[in-house]
């Protein structure tokens, strides 16, 4: 008899391990989305539905992994956020985990351990800065927050379009804006 292994390309590693990353405030309203799966959820009410749902699971939940409709999602809570990144279902915790470890910890150094809700706003373009230096388009490209720090330092100082000295403010850096009274 023939057997076939159709399911084996359930189960064949990819470089595409996350299907999104999602920030919510503790009432589970949208605070920051990217969702890397174009086809997972495509639309905005799909998001938001399912967005509700992996909130309404984890947020009095002690745990930090859920599963939800075939997905494998870690999560953790700071004051009033919640942080999550979303995998399929056969994708390993702990990258998943490590994803989120790297997500939260630079974002705790560059908010100075400010991880709330009124500082997350404040500083939204450098938060997607952050998120987009961690993963590209369902990527991960790094997970040392030190690295992710410095390339996010180094974008903004050399990509002046951005239009912001966000990090430069929140570090307290003033070099390189040097003192207006010399100059004149």
């Amino acid at each position: 008899a023939e057997v076939s292994c159709t399911f084996a390309t359930d189960f064949e590693p990819s470089l595409y391990t996350v299907k999104a990353v999602l920030i919510l405030d503790n009432d589970g309203n949208r605070l920051l989305s990217k969702y890397y799966d174009t086809e997972l959820y495509p639309s905005i009410k799909e998001q938001k539905n399912f967005e509700k749902s992996v909130f309404n699971k984890s947020h009095k939940a002690d745990n930090e992994i859920a599963f939800l409709e075939g997905l494998t999602i870690v999560y953790k809570s700071s004051v009033d956020l919640f942080f999550y990144v979303v995998g399929s279902a056969q994708e390993n915790e702990l990258m998943l985990m490590m994803v989120l470890n790297c997500l939260f910890d630079t974002l705790s150094q560059i908010l100075r351990k400010n991880v709330e809700k009124r500082y997350l706003l404040d500083n939204l373009d450098g938060v997607y800065l952050v998120v987009d230096e961690i993963i590209d388009g369902g990527i991960i490209l790094e997970s040392d927050p030190q690295q992710v720090i410095q390339k996010v330092n180094y974008r903004t100082v050399s990509e002046p379009a951005y239009g912001f000295v966000l990090f430069d403010y929140i570090t307290g850096n003033t070099e390189g804006q040097g003192d207006k009274s010399q100059n004149v």
